[in-house]
């Protein structure tokens, strides 16, 4: 069930956090947004002349970098048609030697000091006559120094960097059919189009336009949703001092949310301690068995009865509130005894109404991009808060 807000320094505290990147977002979207329409043009056009895009990144980099791929190969965000994407961060040099060809396109995500080995990948690709993109680095095609020291706020802004790269896409028509039902969202396309070139400055004002409606879904969360967060924390923080783990789960891009919040708790910070953490959503091999075998609505559920534990966190993410194999994870998480965590998109679906999940945080948004990104800034807050002695 959605718990009552709490009060106090603690909510107080993390709805600062959450709008405090609002001004970061805000300055680096104004200043990339002409460079960044030029790339997405780019890569419309390479996609549309058969180009394939690779991405690649290390430990929670990884992550973005799978997140771009489904992005791509499932376009639920314009509902277009699957466009050849790849994760290749298992083995960047690999990848780039033997499947990288002249017209194609690779990403490296990194921290804010950069990583040589995806960087040196990326060259590499350059040099084959990709067409590359460093976030962050300074030698590709388009490159971008970090936006901000603090390696949260960074990733936030390049998941938003990835999701703007559709909007060229939207511009193609040889990429697929028209845009039917999501037109609404690219008010500047219409049946006679002007060469692509000339529609530079309008795709940077949609850029723009998309950064300040996360902008504006931030500071609603920070206003309506800070004290959920917060009764989240201390209760997680219990749960962890008597030994329990984060198990978190969910598909798609929420898979790829839910494995990087894991891998941040895993990892630690300096004067943050690790916290033992498992994403359900980051077993390929076990996923795909148990889908096959029994079905997709046990894909979690299988793999909790056999890791859960007393005392365990069950984390969902979810930008429905309705995900089959998410809700009978949740359903099987509290007979099982785990505190149960939602961070949820929409009004929360299923999962809200039904009170699977003890503290729900729901951003309240019907745009899947738009919820993505500010429930990586609620995680990411609520990480830090995770790792301080008052909980928030």
């Amino acid at each position: 069930m959605l718990s009552e807000p709490a009060s106090g320094a603690p909510a107080a505290r993390l709805a600062e956090r959450l709008r405090a990147r609002n001004p970061v977002v805000r300055a680096f979207f104004e200043r990339e947004a002409p460079r960044l329409a030029v790339a997405s043009r780019e890569m419309a056009d390479r996609f549309a002349n058969g180009g394939r895009l690779y991405a690649f990144g290390n430990g929670p980099y990884a992550t973005d970098a799978a997140h771009v791929s489904v992005e791509f190969i499932h376009p639920v965000i314009v509902g277009k048609r699957a466009l050849p994407a790849l994760d290749a961060s298992a083995a960047p040099d690999a990848f780039v030697d033997g499947l990288v060809e002249a017209g194609d396109m690779a990403i490296a995500f990194g921290p804010p000091e950069g990583d040589h080995r995806v960087l040196s990948a990326l060259r590499a690709a350059r040099r084959k006559g990709a067409f590359t993109v460093a976030w962050p680095g300074t030698e590709a095609d388009y490159a971008v120094t970090a936006p901000d020291d603090d390696p949260h706020v960074h990733q936030e802004i390049f998941e938003v960097l990835g999701h703007t790269l559709h909007v060229y896409l939207e511009h193609r028509g040889e990429l697929g059919d028209d845009v039917g039902a999501s037109a609404f969202l690219y008010p500047y396309l219409g049946a006679a189009q002007p060469d692509a070139a000339s529609i530079d400055d309008e795709v940077a004002a949609s850029i723009r336009a998309k950064a300040r409606d996360g902008e504006a879904l931030r500071e609603q969360v920070a206003d309506e949703q800070a004290g959920a967060i917060a009764d989240a924390v201390v209760a997680m923080r219990a749960r962890f001092a008597a030994g329990g783990r984060l198990l978190t789960l969910g598909n798609g891009g929420s898979a790829t949310d839910a494995t990087d919040f894991a891998l941040d708790c895993m990892l630690g910070v300096p004067d943050m301690p690790a916290i033992p953490a498992i994403s359900l959503a980051a077993e390929p091999a076990v996923l795909s068995a148990i889908a096959n075998d029994v079905g997709t609505e046990l894909t979690f559920l299988r793999q909790l009865a056999a890791q859960a534990r007393p005392n365990d966190v069950a984390f969902a993410f979810s930008t429905s509130g309705g995900s089959k194999n998410v809700v009978a994870a949740l359903e099987a998480a509290r007979k099982r005894g785990l505190l149960t965590v939602a961070l949820l998109g929409y009004d929360g679906g299923e999962i809200v109404r039904r009170g699977l999940a003890d503290h729900a945080i729901v951003v309240r948004c019907d745009y899947i991009p738009r919820i993505q990104e500010t429930q990586a800034a609620v995680y990411h807050v609520m990480r830090a808060a995770l790792g301080e002695p008052d909980a928030a």
